[in-house]
């Protein structure tokens, strides 16, 4: 949901107090247009900020359809005062949603070559967002094909090392476990391979198997084997080189902070008057 107060900000911030750069009279059109290929998305950011100033947009693809150099992502009709002041803010958002969506569909597809599509596990992002972006940024990671991961902290309860060296492994779990409903799951965070079965026995209904080589995950993950229903998460600085060697390790979620922290923003292009 993208409200009129955070437009309001794109806006505010872009174009100051004083904006004569775009005031300019008439009506005009305008395209965003792809200059490198790669995966869309934030389409729907860019649609309620035309809209905010009273700009149609005639055509527009859909967040997820790929694109080659030269394809039209979306068109617009109307003022060209409002035309012009929208277009920085949409080839930012576009750019850079559809940055983290290529830059998932990528690490998705590496995934699937290394182990199929069958078996794949999931590829998911973090919490590891810009502030006041999650929703754009999470909606792009699954345009991209993957998964969201927790929303925010109230989406599932995760014990990670600082709450473990406040309260200990068991006694986290014990703990958090009391406080949750039965709906919302447990992600518990181990560093050491004899963690993991640990873990599991006290209640854990995920273990992120944290900065562990594939080797070290794979080992892991055998050991939970005998836990029925408790999944394996690997995480903490896996990059997309890394993922095939951590997909045959058979952990059911690879989740990855770079797809939102680190993808480069794809390369677009605004033009008016065409």
């Amino acid at each position: 949901m993208i409200t009129d107060s955070q437009i309001e900000c794109w806006l505010r911030e872009d174009l100051g107090h004083h904006d004569v750069t775009n005031e300019v009279p008439g009506e005009t059109s305008g395209r965003l247009v792809a200059k490198e290929a790669g995966v869309v998305a934030g389409l729907d950011a860019v649609r309620a900020v035309f809209a905010y100033l009273g700009v149609d947009v005639t055509e527009a693809l859909a967040d997820g359809d790929r694109v080659e150099p030269g394809d039209q992502v979306l068109s617009v009709e109307g003022p060209a005062r409002d035309v012009l002041r929208g277009e920085r803010v949409a080839v930012n958002i576009t750019g850079h949603a559809s940055g983290i969506a290529t830059k998932t569909r990528q690490t998705v597809e590496r995934v699937e070559a290394a182990v199929g599509a069958e078996t794949a596990p999931e590829v998911a992002a973090t919490r590891k967002t810009t502030p006041g972006l999650r929703g754009i940024e999470k909606r792009a990671v699954v345009a991209g094909g993957g998964d969201t991961h927790r929303l925010d902290l109230s989406h599932m309860v995760m014990v990670k090392d600082n709450q473990i060296a406040e309260l200990g492994l068991e006694q986290a779990i014990e703990r958090f476990d009391e406080r949750t409903s039965f709906a919302t799951k447990l992600d518990v965070e181990v560093e050491h391979v004899e963690d993991a079965p640990r873990a599991a026995k006290a209640g854990a209904d995920i273990v992120l198997l944290d900065n562990m080589t594939p080797a070290e995950t794979s080992e892991a993950v055998n050991l939970l084997a005998e836990y029925d229903g408790v999944l394996a998460e690997a995480s903490g600085g896996i990059g997309v080189e890394d993922v095939p060697a951590y997909a045959t390790t058979g952990v059911d979620i690879i989740s990855m902070g770079a797809l939102t922290h680190s993808a480069p923003a794809l390369d677009l292009s605004f033009r008016t008057g065409v």
